[in-house]
């Protein structure tokens, strides 16, 4: 559990547990992520609302302070409530020894996604030496990129290739599966209130999913930092310090330790968004900042590209999360979250070397329309 989870009695735990399995044994295969999704952006409106009913009149927030959770690809575990009403499953992905994705066919089939046994990559070593050093060139690197100006009106478009490595129960027996290797698609309007998804993991149908939910009010959501837009990323200051000391604010509460969160916030950031090019190369600065960050001289992205990673390990979870870059460019390849060390408890099955999750960046676009792809432009 994350170590921000309340505790509860074992009559609570045993309840839940029981709804938890029969909801997720109900809902058909990748709808777990699309409903954790919603379930979150639905977390963070609540809990906007309750801190504003719990501020002192005049003043700052009272003693009664609201925790805010996230969930990142990788799945973190949630209070027993939440997760039985979203119906979750642990969630991650797995690579073959051989370092590339494994599996079979690209794609779904009759609206789900192909699974397997849960695949393994060998760990590669991670040293304390040299981390200023390539995360200063990985900056030079993002600050040379040209990044044209996302305009209203005009969408960020994200392909990529995932996959990922769950926790599966059919009746009595738990095991674990993956998602095969599949494409998946984002579009994002400029500001945030418009989108699609395309990915057979989270969607039933090939079309995808509408993005575009409003809050419980009807009202368009507001951008923060865990769901941002590019507008609200334009917003935000460049300076490194002064960054990472409001990544570190807004995260507050997140996550298995503030320093890991702060790491996951920015590799988020670097994945499914589309930073504009000065803060994209503070980014790599900030995080040079946080205490743990390690380089991993051979990491290999979703797709069987080989790189070198800027990684850090998650004491709780004994997951190391990985940002790889292609060695000779410092070009953003994707990220993975890599099994360190055996887990226990209910991750008692998640064994050294299993990749809980792999994505590999295949297209980064600003385009003219939902649903339009870079090839159709112009």
């Amino acid at each position: 559990m994350n170590a921000n989870t309340p505790r509860q009695n074992p009559a609570e735990r045993d309840e839940s547990a029981e709804l938890l399995s029969r909801t997720a044994r109900d809902l058909p295969v990748g709808r777990h992520e699309f409903h954790r999704e919603r379930l979150m952006a639905q977390i963070h409106d609540m809990q906007q609302e309750e801190r504003k009913a719990t501020a002192t009149p005049g003043g700052p927030e009272g003693p009664a302070k609201v925790r805010r959770f996230r969930l990142p690809r990788p799945a973190i575990a949630l209070p027993a409530m939440a997760a039985a009403m979203a119906g979750i499953v642990v969630a991650g992905f797995a690579v073959s020894g051989g370092g590339g994705a494994a599996g079979g066919r690209d794609g779904a089939q009759d609206g789900a996604l192909a699974t397997g046994p849960a695949l393994t990559t060998q760990l590669g070593a991670a040293t304390t030496e040299g981390v200023p050093q390539l995360l200063d060139q990985i900056s030079l690197a993002a600050a040379d990129v040209t990044h044209p100006t996302v305009k209203p009106g005009q969408y960020v478009y994200v392909e990529s290739k995932a996959a990922d490595t769950f926790v599966r129960t059919v009746g009595d027996k738990t095991s674990l599966a993956s998602h095969q290797l599949h494409r998946r698609q984002v579009w994002m309007s400029a500001d945030g209130t418009k989108g699609w998804l395309i990915d057979p993991a989270v969607n039933d149908s090939p079309e995808g999913e509408t993005l575009s939910l409003p809050d419980e009010q009807g009202n368009e959501r507001e951008a923060y930092l865990n769901a941002p837009s590019y507008d609200y990323l334009a917003e935000l200051t460049t300076e490194p310090d002064a960054l990472l000391a409001k990544i570190y604010k807004e995260t507050e509460g997140m996550g298995n330790s503030p320093d890991q969160q702060a790491f996951t916030t920015i590799g988020d950031l670097l994945g499914e968004s589309y930073p504009p090019a000065e803060l994209y190369s503070a980014l790599f600065k900030a995080a040079e900042k946080i205490p743990g960050v390690v380089v991993v001289n051979d990491a290999v992205d979703a797709v069987g590209r080989h790189g070198v990673a800027v990684a850090r390990l998650d004491e709780t979870s004994g997951q190391r999360e990985e940002w790889i870059f292609d060695k000779k460019t410092h070009v953003f390849l994707g990220d993975r979250s890599v099994q360190v060390r055996k887990g226990t408890g209910e991750s008692a099955l998640i064994e050294p070397g299993t990749v809980m999750y792999t994505s590999a960046i295949i297209n980064r676009a600003v385009v003219d329309g939902m649903k339009q792809t870079p090839s159709q432009a112009g």
